[in-house]
């Protein structure tokens, strides 16, 4: 019950806060941070900051696993592709709103795969699809994908993202090295078109 009512607090702080569409507010308030986090960190779980989960990596704070989702205007239904899986939390946010069969996740570390696919079923997600391997290839086997976004920055949006993003499909990458910038990317029929949104700080590609 404590962490009903955090994760309560959390959604209706981040609905005062941000212009997020309420689908993304409600996605937030139905997954379980803490089962994600690890179990040092749960009392941590809905403060709206990174968490450390090992191997030097993080989970997003939950403003920016929100602002993600929003900028991608997710769509019951629609495929997505998430690179690198982390934990598992922004996946299944990602599949409150376009349902868990739907989401495709790559991870490189091993271990962290392996962890995120526990998450996930334990949390209700299991059908959310995890792969170990390197996020500059994609997914190639299940491409074309509606969305795709990166949960780590790269020195530029890979060339294979945008070539798995069907025409009228967008994808969502963190930018940069020490300075970073939420780049969203339209892929088109003749051509793409990119927006630069606001800075941000994500953990490097490895």
């Amino acid at each position: 019950m404590a962490y009903e009512e955090a994760r309560d607090r959390l959604a209706d702080g981040l609905a005062r806060q941000y212009d997020f569409e309420r689908r993304v507010i409600e996605a937030i308030r139905a997954v379980p941070r803490h089962a994600f986090v690890p179990e040092a960190r749960r009392d941590d779980a809905y403060a709206d900051r990174p968490l450390p989960i090992g191997h030097d990596q993080t989970v997003s704070a939950p403003h920016m696993v929100a602002a993600m989702a929003d900028h991608l205007a997710l769509e019951p239904g629609e495929t997505v592709l998430e690179i690198g899986t982390g934990c598992g939390y922004h996946a299944a946010v990602t599949a409150e709103l376009v349902g868990s069969a739907n989401v495709y996740s790559a991870e490189y570390v091993a271990d962290l795969a392996a962890d995120a696919r526990e998450n996930l079923a334990t949390a209700g997600y299991g059908d959310v699809h995890v792969r170990q391997g390197d996020g500059r290839e994609g997914w190639s086997a299940n491409a074309p994908y509606d969305a795709v976004y990166l949960t780590c920055a790269a020195p530029d949006v890979p060339e294979a993202l945008v070539g798995q993003t069907r025409a009228g499909g967008r994808v969502l990458a963190p930018v940069g090295d020490l300075a970073q910038q939420l780049v969203r990317v339209d892929v088109g029929e003749d051509g793409t078109e990119r927006e630069h949104l606001e800075r941000v700080r994500f953990v490097r590609m490895q």
